[in-house]
Protein backbone atom coordinates (compact mmCIF):
# COMPACT_ATOMS: atom_id res chain seq x y z
CA UNK A 1 0.00 0.00 0.00
CA UNK A 2 1.61 3.76 -1.17
CA UNK A 3 1.12 5.90 1.49
CA UNK A 4 -0.29 9.02 0.74
CA UNK A 5 2.55 11.90 -0.40
CA UNK A 6 2.90 14.80 2.04
CA UNK A 7 2.36 18.59 1.01
CA UNK A 8 5.93 20.29 0.54
CA UNK A 9 4.12 23.43 0.73
CA UNK A 10 4.34 24.17 3.96
CA UNK A 11 0.27 23.86 4.35
CA UNK A 12 -0.78 24.96 1.31
CA UNK A 13 -2.41 22.53 -0.92
CA UNK A 14 -0.23 21.67 -5.00
CA UNK A 15 -1.78 23.14 -7.98
CA UNK A 16 -2.43 26.42 -9.25
CA UNK A 17 -5.57 28.35 -9.56
CA UNK A 18 -9.06 26.74 -8.69
CA UNK A 19 -7.42 23.23 -8.39
CA UNK A 20 -6.80 23.37 -4.71
CA UNK A 21 -8.42 21.03 -2.85
CA UNK A 22 -9.12 20.13 0.52
CA UNK A 23 -7.04 17.46 2.52
CA UNK A 24 -10.04 14.58 1.62
CA UNK A 25 -10.12 15.40 -2.16
CA UNK A 26 -9.76 13.42 -4.58
CA UNK A 27 -9.01 10.37 -2.32
CA UNK A 28 -10.13 6.81 -2.77
CA UNK A 29 -12.32 4.53 -0.23
CA UNK A 30 -14.13 7.74 1.40
CA UNK A 31 -17.89 7.66 0.63
CA UNK A 32 -18.65 11.24 -1.75
CA UNK A 33 -20.26 13.80 0.46
CA UNK A 34 -24.07 13.77 0.11
CA UNK A 35 -25.07 16.49 -2.59
CA UNK A 36 -26.48 19.96 -0.94
CA UNK A 37 -29.25 21.65 -3.02
CA UNK A 38 -27.87 25.03 -3.54
CA UNK A 39 -30.67 27.80 -3.27
CA UNK A 40 -30.43 31.87 -3.34
CA UNK A 41 -31.11 33.79 -0.85
CA UNK A 42 -34.96 34.44 -1.20
CA UNK A 43 -35.49 30.28 -2.45
CA UNK A 44 -33.83 29.44 1.00
CA UNK A 45 -36.13 31.93 2.85
CA UNK A 46 -39.07 30.48 0.88
CA UNK A 47 -38.32 26.79 1.20
CA UNK A 48 -37.29 27.29 5.21
CA UNK A 49 -39.92 25.38 6.43
CA UNK A 50 -42.97 27.10 8.69
CA UNK A 51 -44.02 24.38 10.77
CA UNK A 52 -46.51 26.11 13.11
CA UNK A 53 -48.41 28.13 10.33
CA UNK A 54 -48.17 24.47 7.86
CA UNK A 55 -48.95 22.71 10.58
CA UNK A 56 -52.35 24.79 11.71
CA UNK A 57 -53.49 25.00 8.12
CA UNK A 58 -53.07 21.24 7.05
CA UNK A 59 -54.64 20.00 10.61
CA UNK A 60 -57.92 23.37 10.02
CA UNK A 61 -58.75 20.88 6.49
CA UNK A 62 -60.96 24.23 5.88
CA UNK A 63 -64.16 25.36 7.20
CA UNK A 64 -65.40 22.76 7.98
CA UNK A 65 -62.36 21.71 11.03
CA UNK A 66 -61.98 18.14 10.23
CA UNK A 67 -58.43 17.57 9.21
CA UNK A 68 -56.63 15.24 6.25
CA UNK A 69 -55.43 12.04 7.35
CA UNK A 70 -52.51 12.70 5.41
CA UNK A 71 -51.92 16.18 6.89
CA UNK A 72 -48.66 15.58 8.78
CA UNK A 73 -47.05 13.36 6.49
CA UNK A 74 -47.36 16.16 3.72
CA UNK A 75 -45.31 18.72 6.42
CA UNK A 76 -42.65 16.13 6.81
CA UNK A 77 -42.20 15.82 3.32
CA UNK A 78 -41.68 19.08 2.91
CA UNK A 79 -38.73 18.91 5.78
CA UNK A 80 -35.12 19.41 4.54
CA UNK A 81 -31.67 19.77 5.75
CA UNK A 82 -32.09 23.57 5.64
CA UNK A 83 -28.60 25.45 6.46
CA UNK A 84 -27.94 28.78 7.18
CA UNK A 85 -24.59 28.95 4.65
CA UNK A 86 -27.52 28.01 1.56
CA UNK A 87 -28.93 31.72 2.81
CA UNK A 88 -25.60 33.51 2.31
CA UNK A 89 -23.86 34.58 -1.12
CA UNK A 90 -20.45 33.65 -1.41
CA UNK A 91 -18.90 36.85 -1.31
CA UNK A 92 -20.09 37.37 1.95
CA UNK A 93 -19.08 34.18 3.43
CA UNK A 94 -15.65 35.05 1.95
CA UNK A 95 -15.81 37.94 3.47
CA UNK A 96 -16.36 36.54 7.23
CA UNK A 97 -14.00 32.92 6.49
CA UNK A 98 -11.17 35.76 5.62
CA UNK A 99 -11.43 37.54 8.71
CA UNK A 100 -11.31 34.37 11.56
CA UNK A 101 -8.92 32.62 9.37
CA UNK A 102 -5.13 33.05 7.84
CA UNK A 103 -5.06 32.10 4.19
CA UNK A 104 -2.91 28.53 4.26
CA UNK A 105 -6.17 27.63 6.71
CA UNK A 106 -8.46 28.89 4.17
CA UNK A 107 -6.82 27.05 1.55
CA UNK A 108 -6.95 23.45 3.14
CA UNK A 109 -10.11 23.49 5.68
CA UNK A 110 -12.94 25.05 5.02
CA UNK A 111 -13.08 23.51 1.19
CA UNK A 112 -13.48 20.01 3.03
CA UNK A 113 -16.32 21.24 5.29
CA UNK A 114 -19.12 21.79 2.68
CA UNK A 115 -20.39 22.93 -1.25
CA UNK A 116 -20.78 26.56 0.31
CA UNK A 117 -17.90 26.51 2.03
CA UNK A 118 -15.80 25.35 -0.82
CA UNK A 119 -17.06 27.76 -3.29
CA UNK A 120 -16.51 30.55 -1.18
CA UNK A 121 -12.82 29.41 -0.43
CA UNK A 122 -12.52 29.65 -4.51
CA UNK A 123 -14.09 32.72 -4.64
CA UNK A 124 -11.89 35.74 -5.84
CA UNK A 125 -13.25 37.84 -2.99
CA UNK A 126 -11.29 35.45 -0.61
CA UNK A 127 -8.70 36.48 -1.84
CA UNK A 128 -8.17 40.20 -2.65
CA UNK A 129 -6.10 40.82 0.43
CA UNK A 130 -3.75 38.45 2.11
CA UNK A 131 -1.31 38.55 4.43
CA UNK A 132 1.02 35.13 4.29
CA UNK A 133 4.20 36.43 5.89
CA UNK A 134 4.12 34.52 9.09
CA UNK A 135 3.46 31.26 6.73
CA UNK A 136 6.14 32.57 4.59
CA UNK A 137 8.68 33.37 7.86
CA UNK A 138 7.18 29.56 9.40
CA UNK A 139 8.61 28.00 6.11
CA UNK A 140 11.34 30.07 5.35
CA UNK A 141 11.99 28.77 1.57
CA UNK A 142 12.20 31.48 -1.13
CA UNK A 143 11.22 29.14 -3.74
CA UNK A 144 7.74 27.77 -1.72
CA UNK A 145 6.99 31.83 -1.05
CA UNK A 146 6.56 32.34 -4.67
CA UNK A 147 4.84 29.16 -5.75
CA UNK A 148 2.22 30.37 -3.23
CA UNK A 149 2.10 33.64 -4.42
CA UNK A 150 1.41 32.27 -8.41
CA UNK A 151 -1.18 30.63 -6.55
CA UNK A 152 -2.24 33.19 -5.15
CA UNK A 153 -2.77 34.91 -8.16
CA UNK A 154 -4.33 32.70 -10.15
CA UNK A 155 -7.07 32.38 -7.28
CA UNK A 156 -7.78 36.13 -7.74
CA UNK A 157 -8.10 36.60 -11.14
CA UNK A 158 -7.02 40.11 -11.34
CA UNK A 159 -9.00 41.37 -7.59
CA UNK A 160 -5.60 41.03 -6.01
CA UNK A 161 -5.32 44.70 -3.75
CA UNK A 162 -2.97 43.76 -0.67
CA UNK A 163 -0.57 40.95 -0.33
CA UNK A 164 1.71 40.50 2.77
CA UNK A 165 4.53 38.06 1.79
CA UNK A 166 8.10 37.53 3.03
CA UNK A 167 11.67 36.28 1.66
CA UNK A 168 10.22 36.56 -2.21
CA UNK A 169 12.28 36.94 -5.75
CA UNK A 170 12.03 37.98 -8.77
CA UNK A 171 9.17 35.27 -9.93
CA UNK A 172 6.90 36.31 -7.53
CA UNK A 173 7.06 39.83 -8.53
CA UNK A 174 6.39 38.62 -12.33
CA UNK A 175 3.42 36.88 -11.26
CA UNK A 176 1.65 39.83 -9.20
CA UNK A 177 2.88 42.05 -12.64
CA UNK A 178 0.49 40.37 -14.53
CA UNK A 179 -2.23 41.26 -12.74
CA UNK A 180 -1.59 43.98 -10.69
CA UNK A 181 -3.22 46.55 -11.71
CA UNK A 182 -5.62 47.01 -8.65
CA UNK A 183 -2.85 46.07 -6.02
CA UNK A 184 -2.66 48.91 -3.42
CA UNK A 185 -0.80 47.39 -0.59
CA UNK A 186 2.71 45.22 -1.12
CA UNK A 187 4.46 44.32 1.69
CA UNK A 188 7.20 42.24 1.18
CA UNK A 189 10.35 42.48 3.17
CA UNK A 190 13.81 40.18 3.13
CA UNK A 191 12.66 39.35 -0.30
CA UNK A 192 15.25 39.34 -3.00
CA UNK A 193 13.96 41.02 -5.53
CA UNK A 194 16.52 42.20 -7.71
CA UNK A 195 16.63 46.12 -9.55
CA UNK A 196 16.12 44.19 -13.18
CA UNK A 197 12.93 42.59 -12.28
CA UNK A 198 11.60 46.17 -11.17
CA UNK A 199 12.28 48.03 -13.96
CA UNK A 200 10.87 45.67 -15.59
CA UNK A 201 7.75 45.50 -14.05
CA UNK A 202 7.45 48.32 -12.08
CA UNK A 203 4.80 49.92 -14.98
CA UNK A 204 2.73 47.03 -14.08
CA UNK A 205 1.14 48.82 -10.23
CA UNK A 206 -0.42 51.89 -11.41
CA UNK A 207 -2.71 51.80 -8.02
CA UNK A 208 -0.05 51.18 -5.21
CA UNK A 209 0.40 53.58 -2.82
CA UNK A 210 2.10 51.37 0.29
CA UNK A 211 5.52 49.89 -0.65
CA UNK A 212 7.28 48.02 2.09
CA UNK A 213 10.65 46.91 0.47
CA UNK A 214 12.62 46.82 3.66
CA UNK A 215 15.89 44.67 4.02
CA UNK A 216 15.73 44.06 0.48
CA UNK A 217 19.40 44.24 -0.15
CA UNK A 218 19.23 43.59 -3.82
CA UNK A 219 17.15 46.88 -4.42
CA UNK A 220 19.20 49.27 -4.96
CA UNK A 221 18.60 53.50 -6.16
CA UNK A 222 17.50 51.96 -9.61
CA UNK A 223 14.67 50.54 -8.59
CA UNK A 224 13.62 53.11 -6.14
CA UNK A 225 13.98 55.45 -8.78
CA UNK A 226 11.98 53.10 -11.38
CA UNK A 227 9.32 52.72 -8.76
CA UNK A 228 8.32 56.13 -8.19
CA UNK A 229 8.74 57.05 -11.93
CA UNK A 230 5.95 54.54 -12.73
CA UNK A 231 3.88 54.36 -9.55
CA UNK A 232 2.68 57.76 -8.82
CA UNK A 233 -0.21 57.19 -6.10
CA UNK A 234 2.67 55.91 -3.98
CA UNK A 235 2.26 57.51 -0.71
CA UNK A 236 3.83 55.64 2.05
CA UNK A 237 7.26 53.86 1.47
CA UNK A 238 9.28 51.35 4.18
CA UNK A 239 12.91 51.35 3.87
CA UNK A 240 14.11 49.48 6.66
CA UNK A 241 18.11 48.63 6.16
CA UNK A 242 19.99 46.72 8.56
CA UNK A 243 23.07 48.93 10.43
CA UNK A 244 25.69 49.58 8.06
CA UNK A 245 29.19 48.04 10.04
CA UNK A 246 31.19 50.92 11.96
CA UNK A 247 33.94 52.53 10.31
CA UNK A 248 37.90 50.79 10.70
CA UNK A 249 39.80 52.80 13.04
CA UNK A 250 39.22 56.55 14.66
CA UNK A 251 40.21 58.26 11.15
CA UNK A 252 38.27 56.09 8.95
CA UNK A 253 35.48 58.50 7.16
CA UNK A 254 31.90 57.36 7.21
CA UNK A 255 30.05 55.94 3.59
CA UNK A 256 27.94 58.58 2.50
CA UNK A 257 25.44 57.76 -0.41
CA UNK A 258 23.11 60.10 -1.14
CA UNK A 259 21.53 58.06 -4.35
CA UNK A 260 18.48 56.18 -2.51
CA UNK A 261 17.51 59.94 -1.15
CA UNK A 262 17.83 61.57 -3.95
CA UNK A 263 15.50 59.17 -6.00
CA UNK A 264 13.14 59.51 -3.43
CA UNK A 265 13.23 63.13 -3.35
CA UNK A 266 13.40 63.33 -7.22
CA UNK A 267 10.42 61.16 -8.18
CA UNK A 268 7.88 60.35 -5.24
CA UNK A 269 6.64 63.51 -4.53
CA UNK A 270 3.15 62.65 -3.17
CA UNK A 271 4.81 60.66 -0.23
CA UNK A 272 3.63 61.24 3.03
CA UNK A 273 4.85 58.47 5.22
CA UNK A 274 8.41 57.63 5.07
CA UNK A 275 10.59 55.29 6.66
CA UNK A 276 14.12 55.13 6.11
CA UNK A 277 16.21 53.81 8.82
CA UNK A 278 19.74 53.41 8.29
CA UNK A 279 20.12 55.44 5.73
CA UNK A 280 23.75 56.33 4.42
CA UNK A 281 22.73 59.50 2.99
CA UNK A 282 23.90 62.67 4.60
CA UNK A 283 21.97 66.25 5.31
CA UNK A 284 22.33 66.86 1.29
CA UNK A 285 19.87 64.08 0.55
CA UNK A 286 17.60 64.91 3.39
CA UNK A 287 17.43 68.22 2.51
CA UNK A 288 16.34 67.44 -1.21
CA UNK A 289 13.17 65.04 0.45
CA UNK A 290 12.06 68.32 2.62
CA UNK A 291 12.13 70.05 -0.19
CA UNK A 292 10.58 67.80 -2.98
CA UNK A 293 7.85 65.90 -1.31
CA UNK A 294 5.74 68.82 0.35
CA UNK A 295 3.02 66.38 1.30
CA UNK A 296 5.02 64.30 4.09
CA UNK A 297 4.30 64.72 7.66
CA UNK A 298 6.04 61.33 9.12
CA UNK A 299 9.37 60.52 8.46
CA UNK A 300 11.72 58.04 10.58
CA UNK A 301 15.45 58.22 10.13
CA UNK A 302 16.47 55.91 13.22
CA UNK A 303 20.37 55.21 12.78
CA UNK A 304 21.27 57.57 9.64
CA UNK A 305 24.11 58.94 11.96
CA UNK A 306 25.34 61.17 8.62
CA UNK A 307 22.96 63.37 9.12
CA UNK A 308 23.81 66.32 11.21
CA UNK A 309 20.86 68.47 11.10
CA UNK A 310 22.75 71.61 10.29
CA UNK A 311 20.73 74.65 9.09
CA UNK A 312 16.99 75.48 9.54
CA UNK A 313 16.93 71.03 8.56
CA UNK A 314 16.42 70.18 12.47
CA UNK A 315 12.91 72.71 12.45
CA UNK A 316 11.73 71.52 9.58
CA UNK A 317 11.90 68.18 10.74
CA UNK A 318 10.30 68.97 13.75
CA UNK A 319 7.59 70.79 12.00
CA UNK A 320 6.39 67.74 10.88
CA UNK A 321 3.55 65.45 12.04
CA UNK A 322 5.78 62.54 13.43
CA UNK A 323 9.91 62.92 12.84
CA UNK A 324 12.27 60.14 14.57
CA UNK A 325 16.04 61.18 14.80
CA UNK A 326 18.75 59.25 13.55
CA UNK A 327 20.14 59.10 17.55
CA UNK A 328 17.45 56.86 19.77
CA UNK A 329 16.27 58.98 22.51
CA UNK A 330 17.08 56.07 24.93
CA UNK A 331 20.09 55.59 24.19
CA UNK A 332 20.89 59.55 24.25
CA UNK A 333 19.43 59.67 27.59
CA UNK A 334 21.81 56.99 28.89
CA UNK A 335 24.76 57.72 27.14
CA UNK A 336 24.64 61.91 27.59
CA UNK A 337 27.39 62.99 30.13
CA UNK A 338 27.20 65.84 32.39
CA UNK A 339 24.28 66.99 34.87
CA UNK A 340 22.41 64.16 33.29
CA UNK A 341 24.15 61.17 35.38
CA UNK A 342 22.65 60.64 38.63
CA UNK A 343 25.14 60.54 41.67
CA UNK A 344 25.01 59.17 45.01
CA UNK A 345 28.11 60.05 47.34
CA UNK A 346 26.75 57.40 49.79
CA UNK A 347 27.40 54.56 47.44
CA UNK A 348 31.09 55.83 47.24
CA UNK A 349 34.06 54.24 48.61
CA UNK A 350 35.24 57.54 49.71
Amino acid sequence: MKRASTNSGGGFPKGGGSEWEGPNGGREGRAPAPPVVKWSHAEAMKKKPKIGVQAAAVGDGGAGGGGEVGGDNKVEGEMYDWRWTEAVSPEILALILRGRLPADEIARGPAAVCRAWREAAASPDMWGDVDIEAWCRRVNSRVKADAVVRRIVARAQGTLRRLSAYRVGDPALAYLASSGKLLNVLQIPMSEISDQAVEKYAECFPALSVLDISNCLKITSRGIEAIGRHCKSLVQLKRNMPPPPPPQGNKAAPIVVEDEALAVANTMPMLKRLELPYGLFSDIGLDAILTKCPLLCTLDILGSLNVRLDGDIEDRCCALESFREPWDPEYAQYSSSGGDYEYDDADSDD
